[in-house]
Order: C-alpha cells, then sequence, then structure tokens
C-alpha cells in the first residue's frame, strides 16, 4: 500500500470535497480516513489516501490536485506518508 497525505485548506465553497472527491476517484485512489473542520469560514481537510493503483506518478498527482485546489480556491498538497512521517518525528 502506498499512502499519501492530502491537505486542503482555504476559504469555504460549496463542492470542495466533491471536486477532491472526484478526481480522487476518476484516478483510482481510495481514501482511507478523512478529517474536515470549517472554523470561522476557513476550511481545512485532511485526508490519508491508497494511491498504489493510480496509473499516475506521485509527481503528476500532486501537480494535479495543486491545480484543482488552485481551480476551486484552495490550496491542496501531497506528501508521501513516509516524508510526512519523517518531517514530524519528535
Amino acid at each position: 500500500m502506498k499512502k499519501t497525505i492530502i491537505t486542503v485548506v482555504g476559504k469555504d465553497t460549496v463542492g470542495i470535497i466533491a471536486k477532491v472527491c472526484t478526481y480522487l476517484a476518476e484516478n483510482q485512489i481510495n481514501i482511507l480516513d478523512i478529517s474536515q473542520t470549517i472554523v470561522q469560514g476557513f476550511f481545512n481537510m485532511m485526508m490519508i489516501v491508497d494511491t498504489s493503483s493510480c496509473p499516475k506518478s506521485f509527481g503528476d498527482m500532486a501537480d494535479e490536485m495543486k491545480a484543482v485546489g488552485e481551480e476551486i480556491g484552495v490550496v491542496i498538497k501531497c506528501q508521501k506518508e513516509e516524508i510526512f512521517d519523517m518531517m514530524h518525528r519528535i
């Protein structure tokens, strides 16, 4: 299993989750865990996904997710699980 951490942050608008999840489904990326909050009009979502069935490279997927975010007015970042873990070690 190839796990990726996806974060989505920005001003809350209709359709953010739908747009992100549509991209994931179209690329055979399975959502393993998801957390989402809205604080004073700001949207924050963190997802752990399995990209092992995705036909695209990690770089292409991350670039496309970034473009989806720009299209809907949010910032989307993707990190491989092992890099995320290394960055957040105590």
